[in-house]
């Protein structure tokens, strides 16, 4: 009886042992992976963040300026100014037509020209269009038709260089990203490397019992996966903070809700942890694989 009792204490600690028999809760440590993958992770959710709200704003910052048009009318007395907006509700492609306010005009023309009670201002048309395919040359020509010395300009320069910024930003977000899961396999890679050198005697004596490269190569994948994944989640939990400020301050540009939490990229935030755990698989896989390669 004695013996009996003496043999079940020594079964109870070997059990945590087969759990993890390569002791790789402490050679792949989790606050050195975690924190790394976490701030991967969050750089990668901001990068996300900043290449889809740059199309974002600037699809709706083309269509706004697509379909809008500035009309001037020279000596803008009260019958020329009627007559301009009835030539343009007359046309089809004119949604609305409006005159702005002269004293808005100063005001806008104010930083660059100072106080512009002196001068003579032209009248200031602003024009929304029914249709983005409208052809605001055959517009204008209609109106200097009607009203002679109009002189109507299209936005189209704006568009092509918002589209031109829109993509300049996208693709530094797109080279962010790629440089953002090439330091994150790297981590992982390296951290793998010295986690099993530190553990070799354990990995050559099971090696030697029989274990096979793949069984090996699982555990620490499974274990390095798992940290990658968690660490993941939380740098996409820290850059929800830093996503809804910046939600708050593009507002006014984009006109979107300051509070909405809805605009967020929720779809790149969950698919963040998903891609690190994949990485953090992949390359301790391949890791120890090639390191098992290279024993005796």
């Amino acid at each position: 009886m004695a013996d009996q009792r003496a043999s079940r204490p020594s079964t109870t600690r070997r059990a945590p042992g087969r759990r993890d028999p390569l002791g790789l809760r402490r050679a792949l440590a989790d606050r050195l992976l975690f924190s790394l993958v976490a701030a991967m992770a969050l750089l990668a959710c901001l990068a996300l963040a900043g290449r889809g709200g740059a199309e974002l704003l600037a699809l709706r910052w083309q269509h706004g300026a697509q379909a809008a048009m500035t009309v001037q009318i020279p000596e803008p007395s009260v019958e020329r100014m009627a007559r301009a907006i009835a030539a343009l509700q007359a046309q089809p492609e004119v949604a609305t037509a409006r005159i702005l306010d002269p004293a808005r005009l100063r005001e806008l023309l104010r930083p660059w020209l100072g106080d512009a009670q002196g001068l003579a201002l032209p009248g200031v048309i602003e024009v929304r269009l029914a249709q983005l395919s409208a052809d605001p040359v055959l517009i204008g020509d209609r109106l200097a038709h009607a009203v002679p010395g109009a002189v109507t300009e299209a936005h189209g320069i704006w568009v092509a260089r918002i589209a031109a910024l829109a993509t300049a930003v996208q693709a530094v977000a797109l080279a962010v990203l790629v440089l953002v899961a090439g330091v994150a396999a790297a981590v992982v890679a390296v951290a793998t490397r010295t986690g099993i050198a530190a553990r070799q005697e354990a990995i050559i004596v099971l090696h030697g019992l029989g274990a096979t490269d793949g069984e090996i190569a699982r555990r620490v994948a499974a274990r390095a996966a798992w940290l990658g994944a968690w660490g993941a989640a939380a740098g996409s939990a820290l850059a929800i903070p830093a996503l809804v400020g910046i939600v708050a301050l593009a507002a006014p540009i984009g006109g979107a809700d300051p509070l909405g939490l809805g605009s967020l990229p929720w779809l790149d935030l969950i698919a963040v942890p998903v891609f690190a755990w994949l990485i953090g698989w992949a390359m301790a896989e391949v890791s120890v694989r090639l390191w098992l390669r290279q024993l005796p």
